[in-house]
Protein backbone atom coordinates (compact mmCIF):
# COMPACT_ATOMS: atom_id res chain seq x y z
CA UNK A 1 0.00 0.00 0.00
CA UNK A 2 1.29 3.42 -0.89
CA UNK A 3 1.43 5.76 2.11
CA UNK A 4 0.78 8.73 -0.20
CA UNK A 5 -2.89 7.67 -0.15
CA UNK A 6 -2.98 8.17 3.61
CA UNK A 7 -1.93 11.79 3.60
CA UNK A 8 -5.42 12.94 2.66
CA UNK A 9 -7.12 10.83 5.33
CA UNK A 10 -8.40 12.34 8.54
CA UNK A 11 -8.11 10.52 11.88
CA UNK A 12 -11.18 8.35 12.41
CA UNK A 13 -11.69 7.82 8.66
CA UNK A 14 -12.98 4.54 7.25
CA UNK A 15 -10.36 1.75 7.08
CA UNK A 16 -8.14 1.78 4.02
CA UNK A 17 -7.95 -1.50 2.10
CA UNK A 18 -4.91 -2.53 0.10
CA UNK A 19 -3.70 -5.73 -1.51
CA UNK A 20 -0.57 -7.25 -2.99
CA UNK A 21 1.52 -10.36 -3.35
CA UNK A 22 4.80 -11.85 -2.21
CA UNK A 23 6.21 -13.12 -5.50
CA UNK A 24 8.60 -16.07 -5.41
CA UNK A 25 10.63 -18.08 -7.89
CA UNK A 26 13.11 -20.93 -7.85
CA UNK A 27 16.78 -19.99 -8.13
CA UNK A 28 19.20 -22.91 -8.22
CA UNK A 29 18.52 -24.92 -5.09
CA UNK A 30 16.93 -21.97 -3.31
CA UNK A 31 14.05 -19.53 -3.53
CA UNK A 32 13.99 -15.82 -4.31
CA UNK A 33 11.30 -13.23 -3.54
CA UNK A 34 10.62 -9.94 -5.31
CA UNK A 35 11.06 -6.63 -3.48
CA UNK A 36 10.36 -3.11 -4.70
CA UNK A 37 11.92 0.20 -3.65
CA UNK A 38 9.91 3.43 -3.37
CA UNK A 39 12.14 6.48 -3.78
CA UNK A 40 9.70 8.87 -2.08
CA UNK A 41 9.97 6.94 1.19
CA UNK A 42 13.30 5.20 0.53
CA UNK A 43 11.78 1.91 1.68
CA UNK A 44 11.83 -1.71 0.51
CA UNK A 45 8.71 -3.87 0.56
CA UNK A 46 6.41 -6.11 -1.45
CA UNK A 47 4.29 -5.06 -4.44
CA UNK A 48 0.98 -3.75 -3.09
CA UNK A 49 -1.42 -0.85 -3.30
CA UNK A 50 -4.75 0.66 -2.40
CA UNK A 51 -8.01 -0.76 -3.75
CA UNK A 52 -9.77 1.48 -6.24
CA UNK A 53 -13.37 2.42 -5.26
CA UNK A 54 -15.55 -0.69 -5.64
CA UNK A 55 -12.61 -2.86 -6.67
CA UNK A 56 -12.47 -6.48 -5.52
CA UNK A 57 -9.49 -7.29 -3.32
CA UNK A 58 -8.36 -10.14 -5.60
CA UNK A 59 -8.34 -7.90 -8.65
CA UNK A 60 -6.53 -5.19 -6.74
CA UNK A 61 -3.75 -7.59 -5.73
CA UNK A 62 -3.22 -8.69 -9.34
CA UNK A 63 -3.45 -5.15 -10.71
CA UNK A 64 -0.98 -3.68 -8.21
CA UNK A 65 1.60 -6.37 -8.94
CA UNK A 66 1.24 -5.71 -12.67
CA UNK A 67 1.56 -1.94 -12.24
CA UNK A 68 4.57 -2.10 -9.94
CA UNK A 69 6.52 -4.99 -11.49
CA UNK A 70 5.18 -5.53 -15.00
CA UNK A 71 4.37 -9.14 -14.09
CA UNK A 72 1.10 -11.07 -14.37
CA UNK A 73 0.74 -12.88 -11.05
CA UNK A 74 -1.10 -16.10 -10.26
CA UNK A 75 -2.27 -16.02 -6.66
CA UNK A 76 -1.55 -18.92 -4.33
CA UNK A 77 -2.48 -19.25 -0.69
CA UNK A 78 -3.62 -16.18 1.20
CA UNK A 79 -1.36 -14.86 3.93
CA UNK A 80 -2.49 -13.35 7.25
CA UNK A 81 -3.74 -9.81 6.73
CA UNK A 82 -1.48 -7.00 7.90
CA UNK A 83 -3.35 -4.45 10.00
CA UNK A 84 -1.90 -1.33 11.52
CA UNK A 85 -2.64 2.29 12.33
CA UNK A 86 -1.15 5.47 10.97
CA UNK A 87 -2.16 8.80 12.51
CA UNK A 88 -5.51 7.39 13.55
CA UNK A 89 -6.27 5.76 10.18
CA UNK A 90 -6.75 1.96 10.34
CA UNK A 91 -5.19 0.10 7.44
CA UNK A 92 -5.43 -3.48 6.21
CA UNK A 93 -3.24 -5.07 3.55
CA UNK A 94 -4.23 -8.49 2.16
CA UNK A 95 -1.36 -10.51 0.70
CA UNK A 96 -1.13 -13.71 -1.30
CA UNK A 97 1.83 -15.89 -2.13
CA UNK A 98 2.24 -15.48 -5.87
CA UNK A 99 4.10 -16.64 -8.96
CA UNK A 100 4.70 -14.67 -12.14
CA UNK A 101 2.64 -16.21 -14.94
CA UNK A 102 3.83 -13.87 -17.67
CA UNK A 103 5.64 -10.61 -18.35
CA UNK A 104 3.11 -7.91 -19.25
CA UNK A 105 5.79 -5.29 -19.86
CA UNK A 106 9.41 -4.84 -18.94
CA UNK A 107 9.96 -3.13 -15.61
CA UNK A 108 10.95 0.51 -15.91
CA UNK A 109 11.94 2.78 -12.99
CA UNK A 110 9.48 5.57 -12.27
CA UNK A 111 8.69 8.10 -9.54
CA UNK A 112 6.72 5.54 -7.49
CA UNK A 113 8.88 2.42 -7.85
CA UNK A 114 12.42 2.84 -9.04
CA UNK A 115 13.86 -0.60 -8.29
CA UNK A 116 12.66 -4.20 -8.59
CA UNK A 117 14.97 -6.87 -7.26
CA UNK A 118 14.87 -10.60 -6.70
CA UNK A 119 16.66 -11.62 -3.52
CA UNK A 120 17.12 -14.91 -1.68
CA UNK A 121 14.19 -15.44 0.68
CA UNK A 122 16.66 -16.24 3.45
CA UNK A 123 18.25 -12.78 3.05
CA UNK A 124 15.19 -10.67 2.21
CA UNK A 125 14.39 -9.88 5.83
CA UNK A 126 17.56 -7.84 6.13
CA UNK A 127 16.51 -5.70 3.15
CA UNK A 128 12.90 -5.09 4.19
CA UNK A 129 12.24 -1.75 5.86
CA UNK A 130 9.24 -2.58 8.07
CA UNK A 131 8.87 -5.21 10.76
CA UNK A 132 5.37 -6.05 9.51
CA UNK A 133 6.85 -7.06 6.14
CA UNK A 134 9.46 -9.19 7.87
CA UNK A 135 6.63 -11.00 9.64
CA UNK A 136 4.80 -11.48 6.32
CA UNK A 137 7.96 -12.97 4.83
CA UNK A 138 8.13 -15.38 7.78
CA UNK A 139 4.53 -16.44 7.04
CA UNK A 140 5.52 -17.11 3.44
CA UNK A 141 8.47 -19.27 4.44
CA UNK A 142 6.51 -21.21 7.09
CA UNK A 143 4.07 -22.68 4.62
CA UNK A 144 4.28 -24.29 1.19
CA UNK A 145 5.14 -22.03 -1.72
CA UNK A 146 3.68 -24.07 -4.58
CA UNK A 147 -0.02 -24.87 -4.13
CA UNK A 148 -2.85 -25.97 -6.40
CA UNK A 149 -6.34 -24.49 -6.00
CA UNK A 150 -9.54 -26.46 -5.75
CA UNK A 151 -12.33 -23.90 -6.13
CA UNK A 152 -15.93 -24.69 -5.20
CA UNK A 153 -18.46 -22.33 -6.78
CA UNK A 154 -22.17 -22.17 -6.06
CA UNK A 155 -23.96 -21.31 -9.28
CA UNK A 156 -25.13 -17.73 -9.75
CA UNK A 157 -28.72 -16.47 -9.65
CA UNK A 158 -31.16 -18.12 -12.05
CA UNK A 159 -34.56 -16.86 -10.98
CA UNK A 160 -37.34 -19.06 -9.63
CA UNK A 161 -37.87 -22.78 -10.05
CA UNK A 162 -40.75 -23.91 -12.22
CA UNK A 163 -41.92 -26.90 -14.22
CA UNK A 164 -40.35 -30.34 -14.54
CA UNK A 165 -36.84 -31.45 -13.69
CA UNK A 166 -36.00 -31.27 -17.40
CA UNK A 167 -37.07 -27.63 -17.47
CA UNK A 168 -35.06 -27.01 -14.31
CA UNK A 169 -31.91 -28.31 -15.99
CA UNK A 170 -32.35 -25.77 -18.76
CA UNK A 171 -33.10 -22.81 -16.48
CA UNK A 172 -30.72 -19.98 -17.50
CA UNK A 173 -29.05 -17.35 -15.39
CA UNK A 174 -31.02 -14.18 -14.79
CA UNK A 175 -29.59 -10.69 -15.24
CA UNK A 176 -27.91 -10.69 -11.81
CA UNK A 177 -26.50 -14.15 -12.46
CA UNK A 178 -25.02 -13.12 -15.80
CA UNK A 179 -23.40 -10.11 -14.15
CA UNK A 180 -21.89 -12.30 -11.43
CA UNK A 181 -20.66 -14.86 -13.98
CA UNK A 182 -18.80 -12.14 -15.84
CA UNK A 183 -17.20 -10.94 -12.61
CA UNK A 184 -16.36 -14.50 -11.61
CA UNK A 185 -14.43 -14.94 -14.84
CA UNK A 186 -11.98 -12.25 -13.74
CA UNK A 187 -11.86 -13.33 -10.10
CA UNK A 188 -11.24 -17.00 -10.82
CA UNK A 189 -8.59 -16.07 -13.37
CA UNK A 190 -6.57 -14.60 -10.48
CA UNK A 191 -5.83 -18.21 -9.47
CA UNK A 192 -4.50 -19.17 -12.90
CA UNK A 193 -5.68 -21.67 -15.47
CA UNK A 194 -7.83 -24.42 -13.98
CA UNK A 195 -9.72 -27.43 -15.18
CA UNK A 196 -13.47 -26.59 -15.07
CA UNK A 197 -16.10 -29.13 -14.00
CA UNK A 198 -19.78 -28.32 -13.72
CA UNK A 199 -23.17 -29.72 -12.86
CA UNK A 200 -25.20 -30.53 -16.01
CA UNK A 201 -27.62 -27.68 -15.20
CA UNK A 202 -27.37 -24.75 -17.59
CA UNK A 203 -27.29 -22.27 -14.70
CA UNK A 204 -24.13 -23.94 -13.37
CA UNK A 205 -22.46 -24.27 -16.76
CA UNK A 206 -23.27 -20.63 -17.54
CA UNK A 207 -21.74 -19.52 -14.23
CA UNK A 208 -18.29 -20.82 -15.20
CA UNK A 209 -18.54 -20.51 -18.99
CA UNK A 210 -17.10 -16.94 -19.07
CA UNK A 211 -14.09 -18.10 -17.05
CA UNK A 212 -13.59 -21.13 -19.30
CA UNK A 213 -13.66 -18.90 -22.37
CA UNK A 214 -11.16 -16.49 -20.82
CA UNK A 215 -8.86 -19.32 -19.74
CA UNK A 216 -9.38 -21.17 -23.05
CA UNK A 217 -10.45 -24.43 -21.44
CA UNK A 218 -13.53 -26.63 -21.85
CA UNK A 219 -16.33 -26.93 -19.33
CA UNK A 220 -16.53 -30.60 -18.37
CA UNK A 221 -20.00 -31.79 -17.29
CA UNK A 222 -20.16 -34.14 -14.29
CA UNK A 223 -23.58 -35.74 -13.77
CA UNK A 224 -22.75 -36.57 -10.15
CA UNK A 225 -22.80 -32.85 -9.35
CA UNK A 226 -26.33 -32.31 -10.64
CA UNK A 227 -29.40 -31.92 -8.46
CA UNK A 228 -31.17 -35.28 -8.34
CA UNK A 229 -34.49 -36.58 -7.04
CA UNK A 230 -32.95 -39.99 -6.44
CA UNK A 231 -32.12 -41.39 -3.00
CA UNK A 232 -30.28 -38.63 -1.18
CA UNK A 233 -27.70 -40.87 0.51
CA UNK A 234 -26.80 -42.56 -2.79
CA UNK A 235 -26.46 -39.21 -4.56
CA UNK A 236 -24.30 -37.80 -1.76
CA UNK A 237 -22.07 -40.87 -1.87
CA UNK A 238 -21.49 -40.34 -5.59
CA UNK A 239 -20.74 -36.65 -5.05
CA UNK A 240 -18.27 -37.56 -2.31
CA UNK A 241 -16.56 -40.18 -4.47
CA UNK A 242 -15.95 -37.83 -7.39
CA UNK A 243 -15.04 -34.89 -5.16
CA UNK A 244 -12.47 -36.96 -3.26
CA UNK A 245 -10.79 -37.98 -6.50
CA UNK A 246 -10.60 -34.35 -7.64
CA UNK A 247 -9.23 -33.24 -4.27
CA UNK A 248 -6.49 -35.87 -4.48
CA UNK A 249 -5.59 -34.79 -8.02
CA UNK A 250 -2.75 -32.24 -8.17
CA UNK A 251 -4.26 -30.22 -11.01
CA UNK A 252 -5.94 -26.86 -10.34
CA UNK A 253 -9.70 -27.30 -10.68
CA UNK A 254 -12.93 -25.34 -10.45
CA UNK A 255 -16.17 -27.14 -9.57
CA UNK A 256 -19.56 -25.46 -9.99
CA UNK A 257 -22.53 -27.04 -8.25
CA UNK A 258 -25.67 -26.36 -6.21
CA UNK A 259 -26.82 -25.44 -2.72
CA UNK A 260 -28.17 -28.98 -2.32
CA UNK A 261 -24.88 -30.79 -2.94
CA UNK A 262 -22.34 -28.15 -1.88
CA UNK A 263 -22.20 -29.45 1.73
CA UNK A 264 -21.29 -32.94 0.47
CA UNK A 265 -18.67 -31.47 -1.87
CA UNK A 266 -17.06 -29.43 0.90
CA UNK A 267 -17.13 -32.31 3.36
CA UNK A 268 -15.58 -34.77 0.91
CA UNK A 269 -12.79 -32.46 -0.22
CA UNK A 270 -11.92 -31.46 3.34
CA UNK A 271 -11.90 -35.12 4.43
CA UNK A 272 -9.59 -36.04 1.56
CA UNK A 273 -7.24 -33.19 2.55
CA UNK A 274 -7.31 -34.06 6.25
CA UNK A 275 -8.90 -30.76 7.22
CA UNK A 276 -11.94 -29.84 9.33
CA UNK A 277 -15.10 -28.70 7.58
CA UNK A 278 -15.42 -24.89 7.68
CA UNK A 279 -18.04 -23.71 10.16
CA UNK A 280 -19.02 -20.75 7.99
CA UNK A 281 -22.53 -20.16 6.73
CA UNK A 282 -23.47 -21.89 3.45
CA UNK A 283 -22.22 -20.30 0.24
CA UNK A 284 -24.58 -17.78 -1.30
CA UNK A 285 -25.28 -17.79 -5.04
CA UNK A 286 -22.12 -16.91 -6.93
CA UNK A 287 -19.83 -17.25 -3.91
CA UNK A 288 -16.83 -19.56 -3.93
CA UNK A 289 -14.35 -21.29 -1.66
CA UNK A 290 -10.70 -21.65 -2.65
CA UNK A 291 -8.93 -24.62 -1.08
CA UNK A 292 -5.18 -24.39 -1.61
CA UNK A 293 -3.58 -27.84 -1.68
CA UNK A 294 0.02 -28.94 -1.24
CA UNK A 295 1.32 -32.50 -0.84
CA UNK A 296 -2.20 -33.84 -0.37
CA UNK A 297 -3.00 -31.48 2.50
CA UNK A 298 -4.96 -28.25 2.89
CA UNK A 299 -2.53 -25.33 2.92
CA UNK A 300 -5.11 -22.55 3.10
CA UNK A 301 -8.74 -21.68 2.50
CA UNK A 302 -10.50 -18.45 1.56
CA UNK A 303 -14.00 -17.36 0.61
CA UNK A 304 -15.08 -14.70 -1.83
CA UNK A 305 -18.18 -13.12 -3.33
CA UNK A 306 -18.42 -11.58 -6.82
CA UNK A 307 -19.56 -8.36 -5.19
CA UNK A 308 -16.48 -8.16 -2.98
CA UNK A 309 -15.59 -8.89 0.63
CA UNK A 310 -16.58 -6.94 3.67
Amino acid sequence: MHDRHLADQEPGSAPIRAAGSVLWRRSGSGVQVALIHRPKYDDWGFPKGKLDPGEHVLLAAVREVAEETGLQVTLGRQLPAVEYDNAGVPKRVDYWVGQAEAVIHEFGPNSEVDQLTWIAASKAGARLTYQRDIETLADVRRGPLATAPLILVRHASAGSKAGSRKDDLARPLDADGKKDAKQLASLLRCFGTCRVISSPAERAIATVRPYAEKAQVEVEVETAFGVTKDDCSEAEAQVAKVASLLAADERPVIICAHRENMPALIAATCHELGAPIPADAPLRKGEFLVLHRAAGKLAGIERHSPAGDS
